[in-house]
């Protein structure tokens, strides 16, 4: 994916690790507050409506009244529950959301017609190419992005535990995790303090919601995103690799 010069300067304008050392035990609405100043252009969101994600879009179209397009990869297997959050919040927050699929399908019965049954089953590399890493690579260009925010935490897994606040993505634009350091539990006193709107799946076993037929409920004791990909061995999906 080719990234644009001028995108290319206006990363190379910021000090990525005097940032995350002045924003290193900062709450996410002043790391918000910083990126949407100094990013003015070219700042986006990308969501999968999990309850991190909208803490996001919370601070950003609430709290700072500084909306932003918000990216949301229709994968086609979504739970049905989160499709009617992402209508709600749509309505809510007035959202400038653009959704992204991948080409020429829309609906299960296509996929499926044209990648075969159960693609997550027999390669769920390509399941995941095809219906995430491609779809968001075309939005972030399409949308001339310099910075994309994203809903992760470092208590999450254990391969984000090293995760900084300011990062440079594989095409060198910076990628901006403003509750790296926050803890899951801190998401939901958030959630409580400000009455956010949630996924009631994170209600049901469900504290990480991807994809309805790779993702099951979590046990006790468990990784919070144990439910998602179980019994592949994969912790990511490739998005954030």
């Amino acid at each position: 994916m080719t990234v644009s010069p001028a995108t290319t300067s206006q990363t190379a304008a910021f000090d990525l690790d005097q940032l995350n050392q002045k924003f290193e035990t900062a709450h996410p609405r002043d790391i918000l507050a910083w990126s949407a100043e100094n990013i003015s252009t070219g700042l986006v969101q990308t969501s999968a409506f999990n309850v991190d994600d909208i803490i996001i879009t919370h601070i950003l179209y609430v709290a700072l009244k500084h909306p932003v397009p918000v990216i949301f990869l229709d994968t086609l297997y979504h739970f049905p529950q989160t499709l009617e959050l992402v209508a709600k919040l749509k309505d809510t927050y007035n959202l400038d959301l653009k959704v992204y699929k991948t080409p020429d399908v829309d609906t299960r019965e296509a996929f499926a017609a044209k990648y075969g049954e159960a693609l997550w089953d027999t390669d769920i590399a390509k399941f995941h190419e095809v219906t995430k890493i491609e779809p968001l690579q075309r939005g972030i260009a399409e949308l001339n992005t310099v910075a994309w925010i994203t809903g992760r935490r470092r208590d999450q897994a254990v391969t984000r535990a090293n995760m900084p606040v300011f990062e440079l993505d594989s095409n060198n634009r910076i990628k901006i995790n403003p509750l790296a350091n926050w803890t899951r539990k801190q998401s939901w006193e958030y959630v409580a303090e400000h009455g956010v709107i949630y996924n009631p799946l994170h209600d049901q076993g469900y504290p990480s919601i991807g994809d309805e037929p790779i993702t099951t409920k979590v046990g006790e004791g468990e990784d919070e995103r144990a439910g998602r990909w179980r019994g592949t061995g994969k912790t990511e999906c490739g998005i954030h690799i």
